[in-house]
C-alpha cells in the first residue's frame, strides 16, 4: 500500500530518476544489463527449487477446484457472484499492516523498496543508520523481528471493542516475507524471526472473539518490488538472496501508475503459477471469509490467472457452505465478480453493489513509523457514516510496532469509536442506504487517494441509513442554533416519532415545506456524531 505523502504518482517520479520508466536509460550496472528477464526468473526459480513439488500440488488443486462447482474460471461466469449478507451487514473491519518493515519504522511500509531507491529519504536514512546495502540489506532486519509483545487475543479483543466485525491482517506484503506457515518459501515468520505462525494465531483468536477472519495478499507486486537494488551494488543482485527478493524484474510503465494497462513489466508464467499456488495455500490453510488483493493484481498478465483462483475460492465456499469475498481495486476485475475497494477515498453516491473503502488510522503510513500522526475518532466516525450511507464498508488499518504493540494513539481512537458504535450501532450494522445518501453543504472528495481533500462536516450535514423499518439521520455536528432542518424529509414522508440515540429523549419535531425541523434537547450528551431514529406512519 502507498500512503498520502508517497503515493504511486510520486513513486513514478522517483522511479524515473533511477531509470525505471519506459524510455529512460537509467544508470544500470553491468550485471543488470547482462541479465535478461528470463535470467532473473531462473535465479529466483533456482532459489525456490525445493518447493517445486508443493507448488505443483497446489496448482493441481486449483485446476481441479476451479472446474468443480457452480463457477467456471471465466469472467462471464464469475459475474454471477453475490456478496454474503454478513459482509453487507458488518460495515466495519480492521486492516493490519505489520512485518519486517516495522523494524526500521521510517518513511512508510514501502521502506523495503525505497531503501534501494537512490535519492530517496529511505535510501539516505538506511546508509546513515545501518550502512551500505551490500553490508546490511532488507533481509538483515529479519532477526530483529521477534514479535515479543504480540498477543493475538489482545489484538482481537481490542478490535471487537472498537466495533469491528471482521479483521484483515496482511499475510504477505510486497516485501515477500510471509507472516504465515507457508510451505512454498524459506522466508516465513515460522522459519525465521518470531518463529510463530502469526496469521494462524490471529485467525484462531478472531474467531474466538466473534470476528470474521480475512487476510490480505500483496504478493503480486513482489515480481518487481526490489528492482531498485539492481541499479547499484546491493544484496538484491546476489542470487543467493533471490528466495526473498524474487526476480526483482525491471518495472516498465507508460502513463499514470494506476493505469495498469500501460504496465509492461515482465511477468513470467512461472511467477503467475507461483502466485496462484501461494493463494491456494493461504486459503486452504486458513479458510478466510475474505481475501483482499492490492492494486497490482490488475496488471494485464494476471488476467487469465485470476479467474482460476476466484472460481476455486468461490466453489470451495459453495461446497462447504462458507463465505468467499474478494476485494479488488481500480476496475481490475469484471464488474460484479468481486467487491470493489476504493483506497483512501470515497464513492460519490450510493452504489448498487456493496463496496469498501480502506484507509489507515494514521496519516503517513500503513505500517508503523516513528512520529506518525493519527486521525481523530470524530473524523473516522464521519467517514464511516458517509461510507455506510452509500452502501459501503470501512476497512480501517492500523500499523502495530515491530514488537506487536498497538500504538496508544490508535488504541484510544479504536475505543472511542467502539463507544460510539455501542450507542449508535443500529444506524450502521445491518443498515442499507435510503433513497438519498445525505445532504448538506460539505462536498465529499470522491475517488482513490482523495481523502486529503476532505473538509470538516457541519451541523447541516446529514447521512441517512435505514434498518428494520426505521430511518436514521446521522448529524455530523451539534446544532448550536438549537434546531436542525432535514430538507430531504418532506411532508410526503409522514413522521410519527423521532428519538436521539444516546440521550433516551424524544425529540420535538415539526414538518414544514422546508423539511423536518428538529429541536434536540440542549442537555443531550455530546457525541462524535448524532443519530436520530425516525419512525414514520
Amino acid at each position: 500500500m502507498s500512503n498520502t505523502q508517497w503515493n504511486r504518482r510520486q513513486w513514478l517520479a522517483g522511479a524515473a530518476s533511477i531509470g525505471l520508466a519506459v524510455g529512460s536509460p537509467g544508470v544500470a550496472s553491468a550485471a543488470t544489463t547482462e541479465k535478461t528477464p528470463d535470467d532473473l526468473d531462473r535465479e529466483w526459480l533456482n532459489a525456490t527449487k525445493a518447493y517445486v513439488p508443493e507448488r505443483s500440488r497446489r496448482l493441481a488443486q486449483a485446476q481441479a477446484g476451479a472446474g468443480a462447482g457452480p463457477f467456471r474460471p471465466d469472467w462471464e461466469s464469475l459475474q454471477g457472484y453475490s456478496v454474503p449478507e454478513w459482509y453487507a451487514d458488518a460495515r466495519f473491519g480492521i486492516f493490519v499492516h505489520w512485518g519486517i518493515f516495522s523494524i526500521p519504522a521510517f518513511g512508510s511500509e514501502w521502506y523495503s523498496r525505497n531503501m534501494y531507491v537512490q535519492g530517496s529519504a529511505e535510501y539516505e536514512h538506511h546508509i546513515k543508520t545501518y550502512g551500505p546495502q551490500t553490508r546490511f540489506g532488507y533481509k538483515d532486519f529479519i532477526p530483529s523481528f521477534k514479535a515479543e509483545a504480540f498477543d493475538a487475543d489482545a489484538w482481537t479483543s481490542l478490535f471487537r471493542d472498537a466495533g469491528a466485525r471482521y479483521v484483515v491482517p496482511v499475510a504477505e506484503h510486497h516485501d515477500g516475507f510471509s507472516l504465515y506457515d507457508s510451505h512454498l518459501s524459506d522466508y516465513t515468520a515460522v522459519k525465521m524471526g518470531p518463529k510463530r505462525d502469526l496469521i494462524g494465531e490471529i485467525a484462531r483468536s478472531a474467531r474466538k472473539n466473534g470476528l470474521h477472519f480475512a487476510l490480505s495478499s500483496h504478493r503480486a507486486e513482489h515480481d518487481w518490488f526490489f528492482d531498485g537494488g539492481r541499479r547499484f551494488p546491493s544484496d538484491v543482485s546476489d542470487p543467493a538472496n533471490a528466495g526473498l527478493y524474487g526476480p526483482a524484474q525491471k518495472r516498465l510503465t507508460s502513463g499514470p501508475d494506476e493505469a495498469l494497462f500501460g504496465d509492461y513489466t515482465h511477468v513470467s508464467q512461472a511467477w503467475l503459477d507461483d502466485w496462484l499456488a501461494r493463494q491456494i495455500e493461504l486459503v486452504d490453510r486458513y479458510s478466510p471469509d475474505l481475501v483482499y488483493f492490492d492494486w497490482w493484481i490488475g496488471q494485464p498478465s494476471f488476467r487469465n490467472t485470476l479467474p482460476t483462483f476466484l472460481a476455486w475460492y468461490y466453489n470451495r465456499a459453495a461446497k462447504a457452505g462458507g463465505s468467499a469475498i474478494v476485494n479488488y481495486k481500480l476496475g481490475e476485475f469484471a464488474d460484479g465478480s468481486a467487491v470493489l475497494d476504493i483506497e483512501r477515498g470515497q464513492a460519490p453516491g450510493i452504489r448498487k453493489d456493496v463496496w469498501q473503502t480502506c484507509t489507515s488510522i494514521s496519516d503517513k503510513s500503513w505500517g508503523y513509523i516513528e512520529n506518525d500522526t493519527y486521525k481523530s475518532p470524530e473524523q473516522l466516525i464521519h467517514l464511516l457514516a458517509d461510507v455506510v450511507s452509500k452502501n459501503g464498508n470501512l476497512l480501517l488499518n492500523v500499523g502495530p510496532r515491530a514488537d506487536g504493540h498497538i500504538p496508544d494513539a490508535a488504541r484510544d481512537t479504536f475505543l472511542k469509536m467502539g463507544a460510539w458504535l455501542k450507542v449508535n450501532g443500529e444506524a450502521i450494522y445491518g443498515s442499507r442506504p435510503w433513497v438519498v445518501f445525505g445532504e448538506g453543504p460539505t462536498e465529499t472528495a470522491s475517488g482513490t487517494f482523495a481523502e486529503s481533500k476532505a473538509k470538516p462536516y457541519t451541523a447541516q450535514d446529514f447521512r441517512f441509513t435505514v434498518n428494520k423499518g426505521a430511518l436514521y439521520a446521522i448529524q455530523m455536528a451539534w446544532p448550536d442554533s438549537g434546531s436542525a432542518t432535514i430538507a430531504s424529509i418532506r411532508p410526503d414522508y409522514p413522521v410519527r416519532a423521532v428519538k436521539l440515540l444516546g440521550s433516551g429523549a424524544d425529540v420535538p419535531f415539526r414538518q414544514t415545506g422546508d423539511g423536518l425541523v428538529l429541536t434536540p434537547p440542549a442537555d443531550s450528551p455530546r457525541q462524535l456524531a448524532y443519530v436520530y431514529r425516525i419512525e414514520s406512519h
